[in-house]
């Protein structure tokens, strides 16, 4: 489920968001893993973050907020270092980004199919391309929120 709602007035623009349903493995150990749904979404009055949302239940799904540059980064090679690392590979055929998650709550080794997560960043850079983030920020808008005289 993809939305994709880029035009050319910016206003519009800000508040446009790209989501992707995907199905990732939760390693367990090298001959396990658990699939776990995950909701990646990006929007563009947040132009520099990723946000992946797993349910691992009923009731409790859990949030990773990353930068999106990490993630484009990582479906061509290793990247990030401390909470969140990114490396692209390949097992049984498969195209697959890893993604290394670390918190005080515990570590978690994520794959995810590389396909479904390239084909969503290919929508999000449509939408704010790379380079364009600072311009995509309603700055005097969070600061008018902020200060409440919106």
């Amino acid at each position: 489920m993809a939305a994709d709602h880029s035009n050319e007035h910016s206003n519009e623009r800000t508040h446009a968001c790209v989501q992707q349903e995907v199905t990732v493995q939760l390693v367990l150990s090298p001959e396990r893993g658990v699939p776990v749904p995950a909701l990646l979404m990006y929007c563009a009055d947040d132009p520099y973050a990723v946000h992946m949302t797993f349910h691992l239940g009923q009731d409790c799904p859990v949030t990773w907020v990353f930068a999106r540059e990490l993630l484009v980064e990582g479906v061509f090679r290793a990247c990030g270092q401390g909470d969140v690392r990114i490396w692209p590979t390949r097992a049984d055929g498969r195209n697959l980004i890893c993604m290394a998650l670390s918190s005080p709550a515990g570590d978690a080794l994520l794959e995810a199919p590389t396909a479904p997560v390239a084909a969503w960043l290919e929508r999000t850079l449509r939408l704010v391309p790379t380079g364009t983030e600072e311009a995509a920020l309603d700055v005097d808008g969070a600061l008018a929120d902020l200060l409440g005289s919106a």
